[in-house]
């Protein structure tokens, strides 16, 4: 790749390292200048600009960051299209985010040009979360050194993946002393059940015995005979050693011991047994605190079916010290605010126009076997968007009825005649509080496609400055366009038939293109000719 200054005159196809105001709009950081542009900056007085040029054999940032992206991937995981040299990986389901620490640190000193962030190896994660991003920090980097980080991505396994929670029977026994207060044995108790269910499994057995060998004894085999998996056991008294009360009727029951104490505080005096297949844990008494602590550690990975070792608890030395840090409640307590990796970004289908420049209702034309407004709502569905809202006027009941049972929302303008502007207003009004955007679609382009969707919402980041993003094919500007919840006031004052144009013009520090591979977010049937020759 070369980055320099170019002459405007040599700068068709380089990738501009800057965004430069023209007197007739402007062009943003990371596109690739046409012949147009190249025109408009010489209008404009320009003799020079700063970019880059791909040479041979290099690959586009974003093609690189896919690549990458790619073979980091495995299990239960998904992936957004590249934007901006950014590939981001989320979480297919709720689970444990497994995470090859060392062979991603080996990724990440290939080259300085390509970078690999995750979450926590471990870390509890929600479906949709962002779990780990490959960002390309050039605008373009050799082929050769994507081959070789995707390539030694994906030797031994995928290094990013996630593994669901089974729905482990798990048994809990306290033990008791003269004197023990019933306040702190209930306090652990509610704290196993809860750590138990917010994993996804069942407490299908628990029991109080003396803090006795026999009587522990005793109750474990209970526990084993009730079909336990996962066995917890809550000594009244600490275990202070491997020949303690509750090792020790371990080991009376047939268990065994693998491992006692780790370099976690709170939680060093774990200890981790096994009886036959079952693991069992010897919590320590801060297990009655719903806080993160030492027995999340290992029983977060018991739960996914993980095996866990002696060395496994070892090395769990590094961010073991949890003591001083303001830690949020048990895994999963609230699914929604673990998922601030990917924003919500609704779906609005405008399906309420007249189709004047048709004739008749466009909508409910067959191209390619069913109604345009279907190929609208289906691609809408396809790319996630959540909600989709129909924006229904014009012959609304033959509109609805077109689309079937599609899993949609539905918003009525009744004054569809008035334009545009008013059925964006209906429709923002039906999105729900915690949409963070959403993608006004057109129900007449019947060649877009969900790939087409997702590379928008790809590129939005309000926090990049990217809160309006509008697809191009060969510089020319099309639809669908994504809108950030920060417009949605200012949409709302919109009037006639123009849509958002104009917010586009005032909010250009925001505005971000996304060039599509295809003319689909160019091509809307207005009229029976463009309708001919679509279907030809």
């Amino acid at each position: 790749m070369i980055f320099a200054e170019f002459a405007v005159e040599q700068a068709e196809g380089i990738i501009l390292a800057h965004s430069l105001n023209l007197p007739g709009g402007s062009l943003k950081k990371g596109r690739r200048l046409d012949s147009g542009d190249v025109e408009a900056l010489q209008a404009a007085g320009f003799a020079s600009v700063v970019g880059a040029r791909l040479e041979v054999g290099d690959l586009g940032e974003n093609d690189a960051a896919d690549r990458v992206a790619a073979a980091l991937a495995g299990a239960n995981v998904t992936r957004a299209a590249a934007f901006a040299g950014r590939s981001n990986l989320f979480a297919a389901i709720d689970g444990l985010a497994v995470i090859d620490r060392e062979r991603l640190d080996q990724l990440n000193q290939v080259d300085e040009a390509v970078t690999v962030a995750t979450v926590a190896p471990w870390e509890v994660v929600a479906a949709g979360q962002m779990i780990a991003t490959a960002k390309v920090i050039p605008f373009g980097v050799a082929q050769q050194t994507v081959d070789r980080c995707a390539g030694f991505a994906g030797e031994g396994g995928p290094i990013v993946s996630v593994r669901p929670f089974l729905p482990q029977q798990v048994g809990l026994i306290l033990t008791t002393l003269p004197g023990t207060k019933e306040k702190l044995v209930e306090a652990t108790a509610a704290a196993s059940r809860a750590r138990v269910a917010s994993l996804g499994g069942s407490l299908v057995f628990e029991s109080r015995c003396a803090h006795r060998g026999d009587a522990l004894a005793a109750q474990i085999s209970q526990a084993l005979a009730a079909g336990c998996g996962l066995l917890l056991i809550a000594g009244a008294s600490a275990i202070v050693d491997r020949r303690d009360v509750v090792p020790a009727a371990i080991v009376a029951a047939g268990g065994a011991i693998d491992h006692f104490g780790m370099p976690v505080d709170p939680g060093n005096l774990l200890l981790l047994a096994r009886i036959g297949a079952v693991p069992v844990l010897g919590v320590p008494g801060c297990a009655r605190s719903p806080r993160l602590n030492g027995v999340d550690f290992v029983f977060r990975r018991l739960m996914a079916g993980l095996p866990v070792t002696s060395r496994d608890i070892m090395v769990m030395g590094a961010g073991g010290l949890l003591k001083e840090i303001a830690e949020r409640p048990l895994p999963r307590a609230s699914v929604e605010a673990q998922k601030g990796g990917r924003r919500r970004i609704a779906g609005l289908v405008l399906a309420a126009g007249l189709s004047s420049r048709m004739g008749r209702n466009k909508l409910l034309i067959a191209v390619n076997g069913k109604p345009l407004v279907v190929h609208a709502a289906e691609a809408a569905l396809a790319a996630g968007l959540d909600p989709v809202v129909v924006v229904t006027g014009h012959q609304v009941e033959a509109v609805r009825a077109a689309l079937g049972n599609l899993p949609l929302a539905w918003a009525h303008n009744p004054d569809f005649a008035d334009g545009l502007a008013g059925s964006l207003k209906t429709g923002l009004a039906a999105l729900p509080p915690e949409a963070d955007g959403v993608l006004v679609c057109l129900g007449d382009m019947p060649a877009l496609t969900a790939e087409h969707l997702r590379r928008i919402v790809a590129a939005f980041n309000p926090t990049e400055g990217r809160s309006i993003c509008i697809p191009t094919y060969q510089g020319k500007r099309g639809n669908p366009v994504l809108l950030g919840r920060q417009f949605f006031a200012e949409m709302r004052g919109l009037a006639g038939d123009s849509g958002a144009r104009g917010l586009f013009a005032r909010h250009d520090e925001a505005l971000c293109e996304v060039a599509m591979p295809d003319d689909a977010v160019l091509t809307d049937l207005d009229t029976t000719e463009a309708l001919a020759r679509f279907v030809k």
